[in-house]
C-alpha cells in the first residue's frame, strides 16, 4: 500500500473531483475559493456534508417489524417484506421464513401455513402463490358484482316489479385463453371438490325465468344460464392457474 503525504495534497484535490458526479459534484463546485487548504480537510468536509445522506442498513431483527395490514393483499405484503429483505446483507434463508410465518395476518392462510409448515421459502412462496391468485379471483368477482341501488333492492324485494331481468353479460379478461388438456369443467369441477376456492355465491336474484337458458349449466356458479365453457370468471380463474 502507498501512504501518501503532505506533498500529496495538490494532486489529490485536484484528482479528488474527478471522481465526483451528481450532487457530489454539485456540492464541490459551490466550495468557496480559498477554503480548502489541505486533503485531510477536504475529506473531512466531503464526509461530514453527505453523513446524513448515508444508507441505514437494516440487520434481520428489522424484519419481525413488518407485519401483513388488515386489509393489506398476501401480495402487497410479500412484495414490501422482499423489499425489506434484499436491503439485509448475509441474511441467513431461516429468518425470513420464521418473520414471514409470525407476521401474517391472523386468518385462513395463516391456518394453512401452520398445518402445512412449509420448511423452505420456496414450499412458503408456493402455498403464498395460490393464495395470492384466490384472492385476485376474489377480486375480480367483487368488481364484477354489480352495486344496486335503494330501487334496484326494491324491485328485488318484489320481483314482480321488476322491468327487466335479462342477465348481465360480463366481459372477458382476456384476448386468448391458454389451451387446457381436459374440459374446463372437469378441472372446474376438481378445483371446487378439492376446497382449493369457495364456489361463489348462488344466485340470490330473482331473476326472470324467462330469460333463464335451462340447456347451460354452470359448473362453478352451479345454476342455469350459461355454460362453464362461456364462463367469464371461470375461464379467468383457471388462466391464472395456468
Amino acid at each position: 500500500m502507498i501512504f501518501m503525504n503532505k506533498e500529496h495534497d495538490p494532486i489529490l484535490c485536484q484528482t479528488f473531483p474527478t471522481f465526483l458526479d451528481g450532487a457530489a459534484l454539485i456540492w464541490f463546485s459551490n466550495l468557496p475559493e480559498g477554503s480548502i487548504s489541505n486533503f485531510d480537510e477536504l475529506a473531512d468536509q466531503f464526509v461530514n456534508y453527505f453523513a446524513a445522506s448515508k444508507i441505514y442498513v437494516h440487520n434481520f431483527d428489522y424484519l419481525s417489524t413488518i407485519k401483513q395490514g388488515p386489509n393489506e393483499s398476501l401480495k402487497d405484503y410479500m412484495t414490501r417484506f422482499a423489499e425489506a429483505t434484499n436491503k439485509i446483507p448475509n441474511l441467513n434463508p431461516k429468518v425470513p421464513l420464521h418473520a414471514l410465518k409470525s407476521d401474517l395476518r391472523p386468518g385462513k392462510f395463516q391456518e394453512t401455513i401452520v398445518i402445512a409448515k412449509p420448511k423452505t421459502l420456496a414450499k412458503f412462496r408456493e402455498k403464498a402463490t395460490t393464495q395470492i391468485e384466490i384472492e385476485e379471483l376474489q377480486a375480480l368477482q367483487k368488481a364484477n358484482k354489480p352495486i344496486p341501488n335503494r330501487e334496484d333492492e326494491k324491485q328485488n324485494k318484489h320481483p314482480n316489479n321488476r322491468t327487466d331481468q335479462r342477465p348481465i353479460k360480463l366481459t372477458p379478461k382476456f384476448d386468448s385463453y391458454t389451451a387446457l388438456n381436459a374440459k374446463r369443467e372437469d378441472i372446474i369441477k376438481d378445483i371446487l371438490h378439492s376446497k382449493l376456492i369457495k364456489p361463489p355465491n348462488k344466485a340470490g336474484t330473482h331473476q326472470d325465468q324467462r330469460y333463464v337458458d335451462k340447456s347451460k349449466y354452470c359448473s362453478f356458479h352451479q345454476k342455469y344460464g350459461h355454460s362453464t365453457d362461456d364462463c367469464v370468471i371461470a375461464k379467468y380463474l383457471l388462466e391464472k392457474l395456468a
